[in-house]
């Protein structure tokens, strides 16, 4: 049996560790960048080691010998779902959510204004990055959304360069962040503090910087209170909330307003963003969300918005424009309403930007588990393929044969040593190279010597 799973993030990865249970099943785990592991190397922030230690373990998956990596290919472009389909009994989508979503208000697309999809990318060191060179010019930055990813880049804002100055951060963004004229950031969420997406470990970090201090408004923190009553989760969120919405700010170079029930109504200036007009939020009668009048205008340099993540459509895949995922039925692809043979999608662009990093395993599990019913179904054909497995053409003989410079393990672990060799030229562990072709330079310079 021969399997392709589309994404080396942790949902395809944990697909290829569920599907190797079966002996004789073997995987070609495809992913655009010639990097593995996803949002584990490029979402995790850098100063969080714990999380991003478990590009260890999706490591040991892809060093096993019946899974192949196969990076820096772009399916949909350099290679097509029907050639997959052709060469491969089953294929499994687990590409994620690489895109955002936006606040749909005037002066949006002012300079100035930009996701928080992009500033991750940057300062993770995105070889596909839109943001090349940042400057951190602004005084004051919005922050708009209250998940996980907002406290992030929000923690990101308000640390020293000294605070990551042992990380794998890319050199250029360490720069930038020394030369930050940032003193103020504004967290703003639409509904109450009860109803923020953010987790307590996440939120309590913010509280524990040397450099920030961070200012509530209590009667910001009124409304929502009752979903604590049946929330643990939701009671820590607004104990430790509550508890800084009592400390006298001790002066500290940095502050972090934390913001709820308002949200922007349009961004304001010429050729570059200057000001956030806001609205105060309320619940009506029936719990829905709706506008209590006109707040304030808010002195901002820079808005990031942060309102969540959404799945790019490829070419000869169904897709549902409004969730952003792909139809399927517990993990079976639909096609016009009807499961497709050999087709199988994982992670979020199956069920959306929901959960953390461990939530991909049960839900690969849940898609493997499609394939196995499928498979003891019909077993003659599990792919609905005319053609024999043994005289399948092999796809990547094919992409090397077009000139692809497919990377494959070796080339992974020639990318890894060469930025473990740049962090000890600086006196740290690793730091990453965040160009593409640096990269790819790495494997080719690997290649000459073997």
């Amino acid at each position: 049996m021969r399997v392709a799973v589309v994404g080396a993030g942790p949902a395809g990865i944990y697909a290829a560790e569920a599907l190797l249970d079966d002996a004789d099943v073997h995987v070609d785990v495809y992913d655009a960048l010639p990097t593995p592991f996803g949002l584990v190397r490029y979402g995790v922030a850098p100063d969080h080691l714990k999380i991003k230690s478990i590009e260890r373990t999706l490591c040991k998956v892809l060093e096993q010998p019946r899974v192949r990596f196969v990076g820096n290919v772009c399916v949909g472009a350099d290679i097509s779902i029907d050639e997959l389909r052709a060469a491969y009994d089953a294929v499994v989508y687990a590409f994620g959510a690489s895109t955002d979503r936006r606040l749909g208000i005037p002066g949006e697309d002012l300079p100035g204004s930009l996701s928080a999809t992009d500033f991750v990318a940057w300062y993770s060191g995105h070889p596909d990055g839109a943001i090349r060179d940042m400057t951190l010019h602004a005084r004051s930055v919005v922050v708009v959304g209250v998940g996980n990813v907002a406290v992030d880049v929000t923690r990101m804002l308000a640390k020293t360069d000294g605070d990551l100055e042992s990380t794998d951060i890319p050199r250029d963004v360490l720069d930038t962040l020394r030369d930050s004229a940032v003193t103020d950031i504004h967290l703003l969420g639409r509904r109450s503090a009860a109803h923020a997406k953010f987790t307590t470990k996440e939120l309590r970090e913010l509280g524990e910087l040397a450099n920030a201090d961070v200012i509530v408004d209590p009667a910001e923190l009124a409304a929502g209170q009752e979903l604590a009553e049946a929330n643990a989760a939701v009671r820590r969120n607004l104990d430790v909330l509550t508890e800084w919405s009592q400390r006298t700010p001790a002066g500290r170079p940095r502050r972090i307003h934390l913001r709820f029930m308002v949200r922007p109504t349009a961004l304001l200036g010429t050729s570059h963003v200057e000001a956030v007009q806001l609205e105060r939020t309320r619940f009506d009668d029936a719990g829905r969300l709706t506008s209590a009048g006109p707040l304030e205008t808010l002195d901002a340099q820079l808005v990031l918005r942060s309102v969540g993540y959404r799945g790019v459509p490829i070419e000869g895949l169904p897709f549902d424009d409004d969730s952003g995922t792909i139809p399927n039925d517990a993990g079976r692809v639909l096609r016009d309403g009807r499961p497709a043979s050999g087709e199988y999608v994982a992670g979020w662009v199956k069920r959306g930007p929901t959960g953390v990093i461990g939530t991909n395993r049960s839900d690969a599990a849940e898609t493997v588990r499609s394939m196995r019913e499928d498979w003891a179904a019909y077993p003659s054909d599990p792919g609905d393929s005319a053609v024999d497995p043994v005289e399948r053409p092999d796809p990547v003989e094919r992409l090397r044969a077009a000139g692809v410079p497919v990377v494959q393990w070796d080339g992974w672990l020639a990318i890894e040593a060469a930025e473990v060799a740049l962090g000890a030229r600086h006196g740290h562990a690793r730091i990453k190279l965040p160009d593409r072709g640096e990269l790819l330079a790495a494997v080719a310079a690997q290649q000459q010597h073997s």
